[in-house]
């Protein structure tokens, strides 16, 4: 069976999430915005990774930081961990795992986004093997 995957993620504040996206370097392709203000539908685009985007339409309860997780997030194979690190962080991240060397041979580093989704970036790439 061919199958893709697409993660999508709802924010409190869909426009600002729209903009630390671009700040960290997605490209927004898609955008439908509604009478409010609100985000109805988004898509961003870096690479080969698209995310959908939209305004929360309940208030939802996301978890909170325990040591260096919160036990769900988003991974980003890119090949400069440090360059995405350092744009995240002057977008408003907060640092996670500062960017550092794995005893598996990668690099990595994690950061949340203003409104506190987990974003791991590494060199790493999952289910490819060695």
């Amino acid at each position: 069976m061919d199958a893709k995957l697409f993660a999508y993620l709802s924010y409190p504040d869909a426009p600002a999430a729209l903009d630390w996206l671009r700040r960290v370097g997605f490209d927004v392709v898609r955008r439908q915005a509604g009478a409010g203000g609100e985000v109805l539908h988004a898509e961003v685009r870096l690479g080969d990774v698209v995310l959908m985007v939209a305004s929360d339409d309940a208030e939802y309860q996301r978890p909170g930081l325990i040591g260096r997780s919160t036990g769900r997030g988003l991974y980003l194979l890119v090949d400069d961990v440090d360059d995405f690190y350092r744009k995240a962080m002057a977008a408003g991240g907060t640092s996670v795992i500062e960017p550092e060397s794995t005893e598996w041979g990668a690099r990595r580093a994690r950061v949340l986004d203003p409104q506190g989704q987990e974003w791991s970036a590494g060199t790493y790439e999952p289910g490819v093997a060695p």
